[in-house]
């Protein structure tokens, strides 16, 4: 089995017990009957990719759950992301892995609980922007995936100015409002709360925050930090500050 697997491996270490456990620990046994998981606990707080990884899949399949039959334009997208951030090999272990936890009932509330715990907070925010380009693959998004995503980035803890973030950089307005919306703060905001909220986004989504999951995520974090900074340049020159 390639690195994904193990990965999941390192995942299960946190998660056992638990939901994602219950969850991935029969779907590991089901589609890996020869294959030995060694289940090991997180001490020393340090983050892994397992434990986004886990994560990832299985709210990968709350997002193509919510309307019932998967659709194949996000099932291309998930593929493809995969693929581009953890190699042809892994990606196909995963989509195997992601297949069974499709199958699964899953407690939404109580795997976010246990991400939450586990994973920090700018490789959730990471998380939560790749679910909302899935949900919005077709370039739009409905009212069943959307109640999806409130309960997930209620239960990841994403702040609702994050949040508001996400959203505008998933739309791409060339907009005042956009800019406003990607930095998180009202267009009625001082002037020193822009300020400050572009900091404390920056410091977030910063690049070096999720350099542990690897190059490609690497590259995606750097994709919005971009687009942060490019908001805040709007902003700065309409309300002529420096």
């Amino acid at each position: 089995m390639g690195n994904f697997v193990k990965w999941i491996g390192g995942g299960l270490g946190w998660t056992f017990g638990g939901p994602l456990g219950g969850v991935l620990g029969f779907v590991a046994g089901t589609v890996y009957d020869s294959l030995e998981i060694h289940i090991f606990r997180k001490s020393d707080g340090k983050k892994t990719m397992g434990d986004f990884a886990t994560g990832l899949l299985v709210l990968i399949a709350a997002i193509m759950k919510a309307e019932g039959p998967v659709v194949k334009s996000e099932l291309d997208y998930v593929k493809h992301f995969l693929k581009q951030n953890f190699g042809e090999k892994e990606a196909s272990e995963a989509l195997t892995l992601l297949r069974e936890i499709l199958k699964q009932k899953i407690s939404i509330d109580s795997v976010c609980a246990q991400i939450r715990n586990n994973v920090d907070y700018s490789s959730r925010l990471q998380l939560t922007h790749f679910l909302y380009n899935l949900a919005n693959v077709d370039g739009h998004m409905t009212g069943a995936e959307q109640n999806i995503l409130n309960i997930i980035t209620k239960g990841l803890r994403v702040t609702v100015s994050d949040k508001r973030s996400i959203g505008s950089v998933i739309v791409q307005e060339e907009s005042l409002i956009a800019a406003y919306g990607i930095i998180g703060v009202h267009r009625s905001a001082s002037v020193i709360d822009i300020k400050k909220a572009y900091r404390n986004m920056a410091i977030k989504c910063h690049p070096d925050k999720v350099a542990y999951l690897g190059e490609e995520l690497r590259k995606a974090a750097n994709n919005k930090f971009q687009q942060l900074t490019h908001a805040y340049e709007i902003i700065k020159k309409e309300r002529n500050f420096t």
